[in-house]
């Protein structure tokens, strides 16, 4: 710039701040403040995604999922700390395949103990004890069949196999002096949040957070575009293929039409007058006479109030013969993962049944009665003492 004039690139770089709102600098693609569409764009994804979680979740808790329409915003660390309740479980979730990056998802302390119990066996009410590895051990466990599920439908709408790593979860406290970076180094920036209320039967009804990167939403958002403008282009391919047009006609000259012959007067076939004979060289055309329907009212029997259920011996005979699996249970008892691994032959274990107390008969995992053990020569037995109503 010696001689006053600008040069080409400088002259570039003016059109771009002028854009750009009149800013010095032109925002990078791969990162700053997400838009409108992408905002959007991402909302639309996450319920295609979550829906398809809740159904796998349901699968798991046996109980019913809901998850609302997702609420899509930026937000940082202080702003988590602030609207979450404290503790709270963060479960990260990688990609390996399809796209680059990962997630976190965010889990009331109260909301884990739910679902795991829920897992276990539970009815979801005993949560006095505290979170330990068992619990992350199992809320991992979730969350991977509910991002697999997800991972599916994301795969679906970008066109490409999208596959995630087995979830990890911590115990946070979400102090001010916890900036988030000991799950994901994202987490120090600004991310995308987004937010669903989730609702497990009548024990849970609270919120749901997942948080992305910048750079993965509108790397997200990208490839859904592109896939739906591959989609488009297939789509008016097929619209707009025609078949070929024929051929111009040649020069060879076109024969004449052959006269169609007549049906002679004296064999057209009439009908006869109404008690005249046909005149000789006139068939009469012959008409099947109908036949006679016998039509009758449809008769219905009077509904009733109530319509006993009757069985019959010849009924229960059909299933008499229906192998069921019978099990006694002497007890049970709640062991850690650490706990588990020391087993070695000698370990005693402890359970939550009384020496004298009845023990429990199942059917097919059904309580049914209760009973004592007995021994019967070599084996052991139970005498049945109360039948489960």
């Amino acid at each position: 710039m010696s001689d006053g004039s600008l040069s080409q690139e400088e002259i570039n770089a003016l059109f771009a701040a002028s854009d750009n709102g009149g800013d010095s600098a032109p925002s990078d693609s791969g990162a700053g403040s997400i838009s409108s569409e992408e905002m959007d764009t991402m909302g639309e994804v996450a319920n295609i995604c979550m829906g398809t979680a809740a159904t796998a979740l349901f699968s798991l808790v046996n109980k019913k999922v809901e998850i609302s329409t997702p609420v899509v915003s930026e937000a940082t660390w202080d702003d988590v700390i602030e609207q979450y309740e404290k503790p709270c479980v963060l479960i990260r979730i990688g990609y390996t395949k399809g796209i680059d990056g990962s997630n976190v998802l965010v889990l009331r302390e109260r909301d884990v103990k739910v679902i795991t119990n829920l897992m276990m066996g539970g009815d979801g009410t005993e949560l006095d004890e505290e979170i330990g590895e068992i619990h992350l051990s199992a809320i991992s466990e979730a969350m991977n069949q509910m991002m697999g599920s997800s991972a599916t439908s994301l795969s679906s709408m970008l066109n490409r196999m999208v596959d995630i790593s087995p979830p990890t979860s911590d115990l946070l406290d979400m102090n001010e002096s916890d900036d988030g970076s000991s799950i994901d180094s994202f987490l120090n920036d600004t991310f995308v949040k987004i937010e669903f209320r989730l609702q497990i039967g009548d024990l849970v009804d609270s919120k749901l957070m997942q948080l992305y990167p910048i750079s993965l939403v509108k790397e997200m958002c990208r490839n859904v575009a592109e896939s739906m403008a591959d989609d488009s282009e297939s789509t008016v391919e097929e619209d707009t293929y025609s078949e070929p047009s024929p051929a111009a006609p040649s020069a060879a000259p076109t024969p004449e039409p052959q006269p169609v012959p007549q049906m002679a007067p004296q064999m057209a076939p009439q009908m006869a007058p109404q008690g005249q004979q046909p005149m000789m060289g006139q068939p009469m055309m012959q008409v099947p006479p109908q036949q006679q329907v016998n039509v009758q009212p449809a008769q219905f029997q009077p509904f009733t109030g109530a319509y006993p259920m009757q069985y019959s011996p010849e009924n229960i005979d059909l299933i008499m013969d229906v192998p069921l699996e019978v099990t006694v249970e002497l007890g049970r008892t709640h062991k850690s993962i650490q706990d588990i691994l020391d087993f070695a032959p000698g370990t005693i274990i402890e359970l939550n049944k009384i020496a004298g107390e009845p023990i429990d008969v199942l059917v097919n995992g059904k309580y049914v009665a209760k009973g004592e053990v007995v021994v019967i020569e070599e084996s052991f037995g139970i005498r049945i003492t109360e039948i489960m109503k």
